[in-house]
C-alpha cells in the first residue's frame, strides 16, 4: 500500500480537492431565476456540516479507482437530497437551531423552507439524469423514497415511549442511513464494480450511517450545546424515543421509567436534568455506545473487502473515529 496521504486525525483530507470540485458544482446548480430559492439554499448549505454523504461517495470512488467527473455531480446530488431533508425536518420538528445557527425556517419562515426543500429535491433529480445511468437513478430514487418513509415513521412514533430498539433502528436506517448507503453504492456503480463489491460498499454506508445517528442520539444527552450547534434535550422536546431513552427505561426502576415515559409523552424538557441523570446512572449511554460500536465494526468489516489504498485506509479510519465525535 502507498504511504498514506492523510493524517490520522483527518481521514477526509485525501478528498479535499475533490470536495472543492463538489462545492463548485453545488454553487453552479443553486442558480435560480427566483432569488429566494438561492438565498435559502445557500443559507443552509453554507451553514457548515460534515458533508459526510458526498465525502463517502468520493472516498468509495477513489477506493475503486473511479476518476470521472460524474463523481462530483452525484456527490452534489446527495448533498442536495440531504439538505432538502434538513429543511423539511426543521419545519416538522419546529427546530430553531442547527449547526449553531438559526434554522432556515426560523429565518425565512416555514413556507419558504418547505418550498425550497422541494426545489432542491427536484434539482437533484435533474442532475441525476446527467449520469445517464438507470442503476444510479434507481438507487437514488429508491433512497429518496425510503427517507420519506422514515420521516413518516418517525412522525408516527413521536411521543411514543413504547417504541422498542428494533423499531428505532428501522427508523434511523430509513431516515439517516439510507442516504449513506446509497452514496456508497452509487460510487461503486460508477466504478463498474461487481455486485459483490457494490453490496460491500452499501453495507459500509448503511453501517456508518446507523452508527452516526446512534452517536448523534447519545450526544443529545452528553454533548456540549456550543460545540454541537443545537440545543441539548432537543430530541426529548420533540418527543423522540431514542436508544439512550429506550435503554434507560429497560434498565431503570419503575419510578425512573415512569418519569421518562411522561417526559416523552409531553415533550417535557423541564425534567431534562433528571432524565439525563437517569440515562447516565442506568448505563444506558454505554448500551447505545456499544450499539454504535457494533455498527462501526460492521462498516470496517465491509471496507476490508475493498482493494488496499489510501482511500480504503481513510474509510477504515472514518468508521473508527466516528465513535469519538463530539458534534
Amino acid at each position: 500500500m502507498q504511504a498514506s496521504s492523510f493524517t490520522p486525525t483527518s481521514p477526509l483530507a485525501i478528498i479535499t480537492q475533490d470536495m472543492r470540485e463538489v462545492d463548485a458544482v453545488i454553487a453552479q446548480r443553486l442558480d435560480s431565476g427566483v432569488p429566494l430559492v438561492g438565498q435559502v439554499s445557500r443559507y443552509i448549505i453554507s451553514a457548515g456540516g460534515k458533508r459526510l454523504r458526498p465525502a463517502l461517495l468520493l472516498l468509495v470512488s477513489g477506493a475503486l479507482g473511479f476518476k470521472g467527473a460524474q463523481r462530483f455531480n452525484l456527490a452534489a446530488v446527495v448533498e442536495f437530497i440531504h439538505t432538502a431533508t434538513l429543511l423539511h425536518d426543521d419545519v416538522v420538528d419546529d427546530s430553531a437551531l442547527r449547526r449553531g445557527n438559526a434554522t432556515a425556517n426560523e429565518t425565512f419562515g416555514n413556507p419558504a423552507s418547505v418550498l425550497v426543500g422541494d426545489f432542491l429535491y427536484s434539482r437533484a433529480f435533474q442532475m441525476m439524469v446527467d449520469a445517464q445511468s438507470m442503476p444510479v437513478m434507481s438507487v437514488l430514487a429508491d433512497a429518496t423514497n425510503v427517507i420519506a418513509e422514515g420521516e413518516v415513521m418517525q412522525l408516527m412514533n413521536m411521543h411514543n415511549p413504547a417504541l422498542d430498539e428494533a423499531a428505532y433502528v428501522q427508523v434511523i436506517r430509513s431516515k439517516t442511513a439510507k442516504l449513506f448507503e446509497a452514496s456508497a453504492r452509487v460510487a461503486a456503480i460508477l466504478a463498474g464494480a461487481s455486485d459483490e463489491v457494490q453490496a460491500a460498499c452499501a453495507s459500509y454506508g448503511q453501517a456508518l450511517g446507523t452508527a452516526f445517528q446512534i452517536v448523534d442520539d447519545v450526544l443529545d444527552y452528553t454533548g456540549n450545546a456550543t460545540v454541537m450547534g443545537k440545543n441539548l434535550g432537543d430530541d426529548l422536546r420533540e418527543g423522540k424515543t431514542t436508544l439512550p431513552l429506550i435503554a434507560a427505561m429497560q434498565r431503570g426502576t419503575d419510578v425512573q421509567r415512569a418519569l421518562i415515559r411522561t417526559a416523552i409523552e409531553k415533550g417535557d424538557v423541564d425534567t431534562i436534568d433528571q432524565v439525563v441523570a437517569i440515562v447516565k446512572s442506568t448505563g444506558a449511554l454505554d448500551v447505545a455506545r456499544q450499539a454504535a460500536s457494533a455498527e462501526a465494526s460492521r462498516a470496517i468489516a465491509a471496507a476490508q473487502q475493498l482493494p488496499d489504498s489510501d482511500y480504503k485506509a481513510a474509510l477504515l479510519q472514518l468508521a473508527a473515529q466516528l465513535l469519538d465525535r463530539q458534534s
